[in-house]
């Protein structure tokens, strides 16, 4: 299997060869010697991965903090006024520190990528070309779009409430759901473009795995279930507020059952990477 060539591209840590074969050895790849190369590849992974948990926690939290410090004035009568600009400023600023912050994650993970090609003596291609079908599947492709498609148009619809409250409160909320569906198209665009960094068949077989278990983290629908989704909830009253809770408790719910029923029913990523490396014989070289 691969090797790198400069004494720079090793890993960082004895300890990221240990991780790499037990990554290797979790999805079913127990055959697959670990490389210095894979190792600095699930290393910066991983590390991005828990930035990104973190990026999004703090996303939430200020989102929350925007609508909690904005929403509509009041007149001498107490009526509801225009909306105060400043919160909606705050608002533009942070989706921009959001997306640039998620941006700049991934450019690490691909500036890694870059590094370790420029290291192999020589480049393998996939034999076919991986595609959203083979690297994510039409079942979590249709679940991120319909969760995704679902939270917007519930978010959308409660614009059209009476209380300007809640239509504050929906706009914070709606805001956020474009910013993360944003970063998620980003994201898989670059899962799906990004070319093969292996010089032989395992090479290839770990850069397949790799690939389909980043397309499966950037489109788990977990981004939207932890949206503030319960914002506008403070401002309705009645019975809007039942429906409200209702619906997101089922497309929450629903969303995760049919997450657990299509992990289950799918092929294991090893399965789908050696098939996609192994369709057309050898691999190709560049």
């Amino acid at each position: 299997m691969s090797t790198l060539t400069s004494k720079d591209e090793q890993p960082e840590r004895p300890a990221d060869l240990e991780r790499a074969r037990l990554w290797l050895t979790g999805h079913g790849l127990p055959d697959v010697p670990p490389t210095a190369l894979l190792a600095k590849r699930l290393a910066v992974r991983q590390n991005t991965r828990l930035a990104s948990q973190i990026l999004l926690a703090v996303f939430i939290v200020a989102l929350a903090l925007v609508y909690t410090v904005g929403g509509p004035l009041e007149d001498a009568s107490g009526a509801n006024g225009p909306y105060p600009y400043r919160p909606l400023l705050l608002l533009a600023l942070l989706v921009a520190a959001f997306v640039s912050a998620q941006a700049l994650l991934d450019r690490r993970v691909r500036h890694v990528d870059r590094q370790a090609a420029a290291g192999l003596r020589r480049r393998a291609a996939h034999p076919v070309h991986l595609g959203w079908r083979a690297v994510l599947g039409p079942a979590r492709a249709a679940l991120a779009a319909t969760t995704f498609a679902c939270a917007i148009a519930l978010t959308a619809g409660a614009l059209a409430a009476s209380a300007p409250g809640v239509r504050y409160a929906a706009g914070v909320l709606l805001v956020g759901l474009c910013a993360a569906a944003a970063v998620t198209a980003v994201q898989l665009r670059h899962v799906l473009t990004s070319p093969a960094v292996a010089d032989d068949e395992p090479a290839l077989t770990a850069d397949a795995l790799l690939r389909i278990e980043d397309a499966r983290e950037v489109t788990a629908p977990t981004m939207v279930w932890c949206m503030p989704w319960y914002i506008p909830s403070a401002s309705m009253a009645g019975t809007a507020v039942v429906w409200w809770n209702v619906a997101w408790f089922a497309l929450i719910a629903g969303g995760a059952v049919t997450l657990v029923l299509i992990t289950l029913r799918t092929a294991r990523g090893a399965a789908l990477a050696r098939r996609g490396t192994t369709r057309h014989g050898r691999p190709a070289d560049l």
